[in-house]
């Protein structure tokens, strides 16, 4: 069974939007906790327009005592401000994402032309840390290639593209959940675990799920939009029971 980490990010978004501390972002972790979620995912931008660097101590420190429970899953590029946050909480995981100028959300995964010298040493360092690396990648053998060569634990597949095709009816599911399976497959054949994360919903989720070797889901802007209309707590436990 894949682990389910809820991306809180969105709720950040709102109450950034106001001004204050409504709505609280500790709140929503709670609620997301006390549900059954076994993980909290928070990707901090530089330009703080959801989740900010406090928030995250803050999450921390709320989830230090249920260490064992709930895996805390920092997001984000390697820029220095928040690599000193990471070295600070040292979180169960730090998935390493790319940053493209202007986006909205994330785009895509790690080029796998990316120099790999200062991320080898990230991966090296996380490890003697015992923070658990992940890259996110698209979903090809070569980008699974490039995670393994900088010595990462997992990687995490960007799922918009199967997303997308999933919205095209089943036979473009089908051939896109592929080569998902493809990569899932061959990362585990090179000693990496799996991740997946970015636009699955419960509606695409039922089908991704079946990927071979699925370690955790991240999910937060679906999870989110419908807990608006039917609370936290009956969503995250509808996921749960989707990944069960």
């Amino acid at each position: 069974m894949a682990r389910l980490s809820v991306n809180v990010n969105k709720v950040a978004t709102l109450r950034n939007s106001r001004g204050g501390d409504e709505p609280n972002v500790l709140r929503a972790v709670r609620a997301c906790v006390a549900a059954g979620a076994p993980g909290i995912t928070v990707h901090p931008r530089a330009d703080e327009r959801h989740i900010r660097l406090d928030d995250v101590r803050a999450i921390a420190e709320e989830l230090a005592p249920l260490a064992f429970q709930v895996e805390l899953n920092i997001e984000g590029d390697p820029r220095p401000d928040l690599l000193t946050v990471v070295r600070e909480l040292r979180p169960a995981q730090f998935t390493l994402v790319p940053v493209r100028p202007g986006e909205i959300t994330s785009e895509a995964g790690w080029s796998p032309s990316t120099p790999t010298e200062e991320l080898r040493e990230l991966c090296t360092e996380m490890r003697s840390l015992g923070v658990r690396t992940s890259i996110f990648v698209d979903a090809t053998p070569a980008a699974v290639d490039f995670a393994k060569s900088l010595g990462a634990d997992r990687v995490e597949l960007y799922t918009e593209p199967y997303a997308r095709a999933f919205e095209r009816g089943d036979a473009a599911a089908s051939e896109s959940l592929a080569t998902y399976v493809v990569a899932a497959k061959h990362a585990r054949s090179v000693g990496l675990e799996v991740n997946a994360g970015h636009d699955l919903d419960l509606r695409n989720l039922p089908l991704f799920k079946t990927v071979p070797g699925l370690k955790e889901v991240s999910i937060g802007h679906a999870l989110m939009s419908e807990a608006l209309f039917r609370g936290m707590a009956a969503v995250v436990r509808d996921y749960l029971y989707v990944l069960r």
